[in-house]
């Protein structure tokens, strides 16, 4: 059976400033994006139901997609095609801002939307978030991430006792979450209950590879790049494996029409691809300068 192999990257042709400046740039490009998101439309992210409240209708027609727009009065914020385990008819998830009225929208819905059969039922199910709820999840879910966050350099700084080496296991953390963040704002991915789940599933993925590179280059035995090396064979084997499992969720729940499952395996395969990134480029670069000060590249 094929076993994964790391390549042995040899790090001494690169200045700490050479190794760091990736990273760095794209997490500067990332926090101008979300900035400008901000400025532009008042969140820094795009925010689901879950977080602004609305309505969404369940609805199996042979209307198309793009057709579906006009069957209501409300404006209509997204419009997704999903499965149905029961038949092969075509079915939509629609989704209205605060403002619609439910009921309203079913009977519209009844009304101009095509049956995909005589017998069959136009509005399978209608489910309503109340702005005063939606605005509770948001606070509950930021808290969330806030204190993951926060509990996370706590445990930096407790098992490392050095700023150096907490700290950078804390930025390369914080880019783990920002990048993801601004790409799913340019992929228009909006942020839900799944995507946070996501979001705090990435804080465990990163603060797992720091500290593995960090506990090996500190506290075992070994000259720094053997030990970088030890390090990258279990902690790169591991991501990829993650990355790679994500990858194949996302591809295949988008086949199946589950669009929260393939956001959510996207927003892990981008916050992995960056965890690579930033575990052993920006977070060795840190420890490098920590351990060996300046190095000039071969």
């Amino acid at each position: 059976m094929s076993k994964f192999e790391v390549p042995e990257v040899d790090f001494t042709r690169y200045s700490n400033r050479q190794l760091a400046a990736v990273p760095l740039a794209v997490l500067a490009v990332a926090l101008v994006v979300i900035a400008g998101w901000y400025v532009a439309f008042g969140t820094p992210v795009n925010l689901g139901t879950d977080f602004t409240g609305g309505t969404e209708l369940t609805v199996q027609t042979d209307t198309p997609r793009g057709e579906l727009e006009q069957a209501f009065d409300a404006e209509v914020l997204s419009t997704q095609r999903v499965r149905d385990p029961t038949t092969n008819n075509p079915t939509y998830i629609v989704s209205f801002g605060p403002e619609a009225d439910g009921e309203t929208l079913s009977d519209q819905a009844n009304q101009n939307l095509q049956q995909s059969c005589a017998d069959c039922e136009v509005v399978l199910s209608r489910q309503s978030t109340s702005p005063v709820f939606a605005q509770g999840a948001q606070t509950t879910a930021i808290a969330g991430v806030g204190v993951a966050f926060l509990g996370m350099s706590v445990l930096a700084f407790l098992l490392f006792r050095s700023f150096v080496p907490s700290i950078a296991i804390v930025i390369s953390a914080f880019s783990d979450i920002v990048v993801p963040l601004a790409v799913m704002n340019v992929l228009g991915i909006e942020l839900s209950l799944g995507t946070v789940a996501a979001l705090l599933m990435l804080i465990g993925y990163s603060v797992d590879s720091d500290i593995l590179l960090n506990n090996h280059v500190l506290r075992r035995s070994g000259e720094f790049y053997e030990s970088v090396h030890r390090a990258m064979e279990t902690g790169v084997t591991m991501t990829v494996t993650s990355l790679s499992a994500m990858a194949v969720m996302s591809v295949t729940a988008y086949l199946f029409g589950i669009d929260l499952m393939a956001s959510i395996g996207l927003v892990l395969v981008l916050g992995l691809t960056t965890d690579l990134m930033n575990t052993y480029l920006l977070n060795l670069s840190l420890l490098r300068w920590y351990k060996l000060g300046e190095v000039t590249p071969r």
